[in-house]
This record gives structure tokens, sequence and C-alpha cells, in this order.
């Protein structure tokens, strides 16, 4: 949903119709009732408003969706693969919380790890580079929980080793090579009924890996680092798809101006 929504809506004054979102995820082997729970949810979570027509309920981005999908989009087009311009500095992030804001605990794992942080060691995350921490936990209203430093590894500690402890570049590489598998042939997902289906796909599966990856210098990495050709492949096929994709959504999407 958030790479359609991505794709399709962000950017632009419109609400879609939810029956032709159902169109378009019914393309994925995706149910009616699973796409209106969807959408039901996100309109619980803040992510969507909902806008009547008639008898019809159309749906568009809020504000906060915006600013997520945003994020996604420049993660997607503008950050890149590989971090090629770290400048050595590192953020450190030091949280302890009590039991009893468990659920406070995850949010804030979720959001270092989106953020591209690393478990260094209990209650210590890192990533490379500055990052605005402030602005990534400030929904969680952790005042005196958390400590944040930006440094520089000092002897005896090596980058190299900060990378090794914190990120299993190896599940990182797999990731990519699995999506080498999958859209890395002539004839990528053949099954697939149509070029918009197939960019939804490619967009989620690029989008997961990007998600899940730190960032990492370059100079720590192999010279093979599979991210490079991945980025390559999700650039050219996203290319290839939009023309065709592009023609098919505007045939079956019912949008209203919002």
């Amino acid at each position: 949903m958030f790479s359609f929504l991505g794709i399709y809506v962000l950017g632009r004054p419109v609400a879609i119709y939810s029956g032709s979102i159902i169109d378009v995820f019914a393309r994925l082997g995706v149910s009616e009732e699973a796409v209106r729970s969807t959408l039901a949810r996100m309109v619980k979570r803040g992510l969507l408003e909902r806008h009547r027509r008639g008898r019809k309920m159309y749906f568009g981005l809020t504000p906060r969706a915006s600013a997520i999908l945003e994020d996604g989009r420049r993660r997607v087009w503008e950050t890149g693969a590989v971090n090629r311009d770290w400048d050595g500095t590192w953020t450190i992030v030091g949280f302890s919380l009590p039991d009893s804001r468990r659920s406070t605990r995850h949010d804030l794992r979720s959001r270092l790890i989106w953020a591209g942080f690393g478990l260094l060691q209990n209650g210590v995350w890192i990533a490379p580079g500055v990052k605005d921490v402030a602005q990534i936990l400030e929904p969680l209203d952790l005042g005196d929980h958390v400590t944040v430093l930006t440094a520089r590894a000092a002897k005896p500690t090596e980058s190299a080793d900060l990378v090794r402890k914190a990120f299993d570049t190896d599940q990182i590489a797999a990731r990519y090579r699995a999506f080498l598998n999958r859209w890395d042939t002539s004839d990528p997902l053949p099954s697939a009924p149509d070029d918009l289906a197939r960019q939804l796909l490619l967009h989620t599966d690029w989008l997961q890996l990007v998600r899940q990856d730190p960032h990492l210098p370059a100079e720590h990495l192999p010279a093979d680092w599979p991210a490079i050709r991945a980025e390559r492949v999700f650039q050219t096929l996203a290319r290839a798809y939009e023309p065709r994709a592009g023609v098919i959504a505007r045939t079956v999407l019912d949008e209203l101006a919002v």
C-alpha cells in the first residue's frame, strides 16, 4: 500500500476511490477484505483521511503519511545503495526504559532500525554519520531515558569493528542477492498480469531492502557488495515499467480532487 500511495498519490492533491484501489490490489492477489481492512487501519493511525462523494468513499494522504512517503521516496531515489560520503562520524543512542514502557521500547527500536542504527551492545545503538535523533524520537516522549552523542572511533576501536559488531552484513548482502535472484532476469515475474503489478511488487521489494539497509560506509564493505548491482537493476526496471503501468493506472484509478 505504501508503494502504491508513494507512486500514485504522493505530491498530488487527490484522493482515490476505494473500489479502484481494490481493483489494483486484485492484480497482486490481495483480497477485497484485506484492502478494506488495511485502509481502515491506516485511517485509524492517522495516515489516510476519508472523502465521501455520493455513495463512493475516497482516501487521501494526511500530512503525516506524506512525510513518511517522502522519506521513503528519498531513500529509494536519492540516498543510494552505498554510503560513499561518510566522514568517520558515528551517532550513538543509549537508552534505558522501564518494563511499563515496553511498547515504547519496541517503537524506539523500530524507529532506530528505520533510521539506519544497529545494536552495538545492550541499550546502545550506533549509525554512521550524523542523525537527527531528536526528530526521529520526538513522538515518543522519552525525556531523560535517552542519551545521544556523536563520536569517532579511537584506538583500540576501529570503525570496521563497529560495523562488524553492530550490523549483520552477511544478512544484508543475502537480502540483496535474493532481490537479484527475483528481478535480475530476462523476464522478471512472468506470472504477473501486467506492468502495474510488476511495478508495485518491484517498488515494494526495493523499499523493504532500503528500509532495512543501514547505509554502511563503502570503505568497510566488500568490493563486490551486491547492493550496487541491485540498485542498477531496480532503477532500470522501474523506468521500464513506469510508462505502461501509468497508462493502466490512469484507466483504473477513480480520483477525486481534494
